[in-house]
């Protein structure tokens, strides 16, 4: 059972989505100053270039910060989700839901992204957490 909602493409997405697709995680990167930013930036926050591309980021990253969001009564899983602040490797905050024990979740633990496929949506990227301390 997905624990991730269905989520569709649009144009301004189809890119990322093609990568989840293929088990990818992208990111843009600068190509006039080599900043890495997490989707959906389409300008260069460094030097404002608007010269981005799409690259694979390792899928790996530290759990920043983080909620957990109780169900409503009645409404979808009965099962807490954590919702995280996940720092990329690359240098890019994302958001995102973590998977693992509640009870696990601590500031500063390693993650690694793992892609969710509902039926009927595209593959979505969440972060299992990791052992220890990044």
């Amino acid at each position: 059972m997905a624990t991730v909602g269905v989520t569709h493409r649009d144009a301004a997405s189809a890119d990322f989505f093609e990568g989840t697709a293929h088990g990818d995680l992208l990111i843009r990167t600068c190509q006039e100053c080599g900043t890495p930013a997490a989707p959906p930036v389409v300008y260069c926050r460094s030097c404002g270039s608007g010269n981005v591309s799409w690259t694979t980021a390792t899928g790996r990253g530290t759990l920043i910060s983080w909620s957990v969001v109780h169900p409503r009564s009645g409404v979808g899983p009965d099962v807490p989700r954590v919702i995280g602040i996940i720092e990329l490797d690359e240098g890019p905050w994302v958001l995102g839901q973590v998977i693992g024990a509640v009870d696990d979740i601590a500031t500063g633990r390693p993650v690694t992204v793992e892609f969710e496929r509902p039926e009927g949506g595209e593959a979505v990227p969440v972060y299992r957490l990791g052992k220890g301390s990044a």
